[in-house]
């Protein structure tokens, strides 16, 4: 976990990406303070908060939630008394997921091989104690802040990753925080939303056009990453396409797909996740319906065997 200064007064906390939840937070150490996102345990979210006392003066009054996926918001109750700010499909959406079910997963014995992989991608976390604290400060397509005079905009450009995904741009200092509109060199994970409006919200970065660009998870990057990812999406979309039209399955249409550049980001059997997404809007399906995750687990073991095996 390393602490970076990316702007006046800004800070980003980035985990390597080693695959499953290990996403980046921002502070803006302005005024009473601001966080964006938590992590997806106790005891991560504690060494976060560490590094930011290493510059604030005191802990941040108010926490941003780019979405409610866990591994970006589960670490919310460690700021006692903080303002919880999202959008409001965002706060609906809290306790879709839940720590006592990964917990579960976490330390089950699976005689399935693919849910063996998954409880082994979270022996790193500890999802005990953890108690949901969703946003109470909602909005719906924008929120302006400002922290001693540095405005920050709130600005909601879901559903693409999820149903409630915003972006966090600060103006002046010329840096926007993604969540995880961006995954940046790792294979994202779509859950609510379309290829359409996840490839516009890619462009709305763009058009802010900031300086330094803080994915969700991934290393920091400038425009080329939400440039690359949009390149990423409709290439899998484009080829997954042709494969529904002749009548493969999910797991299959993912086997066929050269990935060439892609191939090297980190988890690509994760495009089983963006071909699933593909099937949905051909068969056009709800942007909200379900995702059989146990299937997409069972399709990326699939996939790494495969791989593994050429």
């Amino acid at each position: 976990m390393e602490l970076r200064e990316i702007g006046n007064d800004v800070y980003a906390c980035l985990q390597p990406d080693k695959g499953l939840g290990w996403s980046n937070s921002g502070l803006i150490n302005r005024g009473d303070g601001l966080v964006v996102d938590t992590f997806w345990d106790l005891p991560r979210t504690r060494q976060m908060i560490e590094h930011y006392a290493r510059v604030w003066s005191k802990p941040a009054s108010k926490v941003v939630n780019t979405h409610h996926n866990g591994d970006h918001c589960w670490g919310n109750q460690l700021f006692h008394g903080a303002e919880i700010i999202g959008h409001r499909l965002c706060a609906e959406a809290f306790g879709k997921e839940s720590p006592e079910l990964m917990q579960q997963l976490r330390n089950g014995a699976a005689d399935d091989p693919a849910l063996a992989d998954f409880a082994a991608a979270l022996q790193q976390y500890d999802f005990s104690g953890i108690e949901l604290k969703p946003p109470t400060t909602v909005f719906d397509d924008r929120m302006d802040l400002e922290l001693a005079e540095l405005p920050i905009e709130l600005i909601y450009v879901g559903p693409a990753h999820t149903i409630g995904d915003v972006i966090v741009h600060l103006p002046q200092q010329r840096v926007v925080f993604t969540g995880d509109i961006l995954f940046r060199l790792c294979t994202p994970i779509g859950w609510e939303g379309s290829f359409a409006n996840w490839c516009a919200a890619l462009d709305r970065i763009v058009e802010l056009d900031p300086e330094v660009v803080v994915p969700g998870h991934g290393p920091i990057c400038g425009l080329e990453g939400p440039k690359e990812m949009k390149a990423y999406l409709a290439y899998v979309r484009s080829e997954a396409e042709g494969s529904f039209a002749a009548g493969l399955s999910e797991l299959d249409a993912a086997k066929k797909i050269d990935l060439g550049p892609y191939a090297g980001w980190n988890e690509p059997e994760r495009l089983i996740f963006n071909v699933a997404r593909a099937y949905r809007e051909f068969r056009q399906e709800p942007i909200d319906s379900p995702v059989d995750v146990m299937a997409m687990v069972t399709g990326m073991h699939a996939l790494r065997q495969q791989w593994s095996a050429a």
